[in-house]
C-alpha cells in the first residue's frame, strides 16, 4: 500500500503482520480519490473513517490536505499503527481512536463532510449502519457517505443512495442526505 497523492505521495505503508485488516487496494483507492477530487475541497473537508483498519483511507485524505481526519477502529493495534504512521508523516490533523463503530455512531457529536465506512464484508446489518449515520446527524449537509462492500451486494434501495462503482470484487456505494430521511 502506498500514499497516492499529496504531501506524502509515494510513501509506502509497512503494515505489521497480525492486524485483522483487509486494506482497500491501491487501484480501488486511487479510483475513489480520483472521483472525490472533483467533488471535494480537501482543505475544508472533515473526514471520518469508520472501521479504519490500516488507516489507508485516513492517511491518504490527510496527505491530500483534509482539514481533519478521525479514524475509528476497535482493534488497538490498528489505532496505534495509524497514530504512529500519521506522526511519522507529520499529519497532525489525522487522529485515531479505539472504539467499536456502532457505539461510536450512537454517541458521536461531531459532523463530517466525508464519511468512509469499510466494515468486514461478512458483517451483518451493514444497512443499519448506513441508516444510523444518515439519520444520526453525523453527515453534514452536502456531505458524502461511502460504503466499501462486496461488488455483488446492492444497497441502491437505501434512501440517500446516489451511485455504485465496482472495482473487481469490491465496490463503493455513495450516499448523501435526502429530505425523506
Amino acid at each position: 500500500m502506498r500514499i497516492i497523492a499529496g504531501s506524502c505521495k509515494g510513501r509506502v505503508l509497512q503494515v505489521p503482520k497480525g492486524l485483522p485488516v483487509r486494506p482497500t487496494t491501491d487501484r480501488a483507492k486511487e479510483s475513489l480519490f480520483n472521483i472525490l477530487q472533483h467533488r471535494i475541497d480537501w482543505e475544508t473537508t472533515r473526514v471520518l473513517d469508520l472501521f479504519a483498519g490500516t488507516g489507508n483511507i485516513s492517511l491518504e485524505a490527510g496527505s491530500r490536505g483534509a482539514q481533519s481526519v478521525l479514524a475509528v477502529d476497535q482493534h488497538i493495534g490498528c489505532v496505534q499503527f495509524i497514530q504512529k504512521t500519521a506522526q511519522s508523516m507529520r499529519l497532525s490533523h489525522v487522529q485515531s481512536i479505539q472504539r467499536e463503530v456502532s457505539a461510536f455512531i450512537a454517541s458521536a457529536t461531531g459532523v463530517w463532510d466525508l464519511i468512509f465506512l469499510d466494515p468486514p464484508y461478512a458483517m451483518p446489518h451493514q444497512q443499519s449502519l448506513i441508516t444510523s449515520i444518515l439519520q444520526g446527524g453525523l453527515l453534514d449537509s452536502g456531505g458524502i457517505l461511502i460504503l466499501e462492500h462486496l461488488s455483488n451486494t446492492d444497497y441502491s434501495g437505501i434512501g440517500g443512495f446516489t451511485e455504485k462503482r465496482i472495482y473487481g470484487q469490491s465496490a463503493f456505494s455513495f450516499f448523501t442526505l435526502t429530505e425523506t430521511l
